[in-house]
């Protein structure tokens, strides 16, 4: 996130509504010292203070994190950047991290890590009615397929919990 173009921003909504910065820091519960600092792309506001400035510029949060306004095609792809730079500056630590992109990658493929155990399970039973041939091929698919996936989900992990590229 680039601190100067949300402050500028904020700075911009501000003068917008004809506030002066001690006025909008009597309104947000701070001072115009704080204001001042926000708008010079000094120090980032806390979010309970983005989400009052949101209410009260009229605009979105990610807006304000985006330093502009968006379109509604913009708005998406902002969000998604704006979280992923959140969690990278965030308090969270690694461990924290990849926990939190292990189980968003578990989310997005849930249905073909389960389109994928079931076609296993099929040919694991059809061992049971056809012969041993299937619950081996079945066995040998299963190993695989979560070889496969489990190093599917560290590579997104690595690009996104180590580097924040997405790549």
């Amino acid at each position: 996130m680039d601190l100067e173009k949300i402050g500028k921003f904020i700075s911009e909504q501000r003068k917008e509504l004809g506030l002066t910065q001690e006025q909008l820091g009597e309104k947000l519960g701070v001072t115009n010292k704080t204001v001042s600092r926000w708008e010079t792309g000094t120090y980032m506001p806390p979010a309970d203070v983005l989400l009052s400035m949101s209410e009260l510029f009229g605009v979105t949060i990610n807006e304000i994190l985006s330093g502009r306004n968006l379109s509604d095609d913009e708005y998406k792809q902002a969000a998604e950047e704006n979280l992923t730079q959140t969690i990278k500056s965030s308090a969270f630590d690694l461990k924290d991290r990849i926990e939190f992109f292990k189980k968003k990658w578990k989310k997005d493929n849930r249905f073909g890590l389960t389109l994928g155990m079931i076609v296993i399970l099929v040919i694991i039973v059809l061992g049971f009615f056809y012969g041993a041939e299937f619950t081996l091929i079945g066995a040998i698919a299963g190993f695989a397929f979560a070889i496969y996936e489990h190093n599917r989900m560290m590579i997104y992990i690595e690009n996104h919990a180590y580097d924040g590229t997405g790549k």
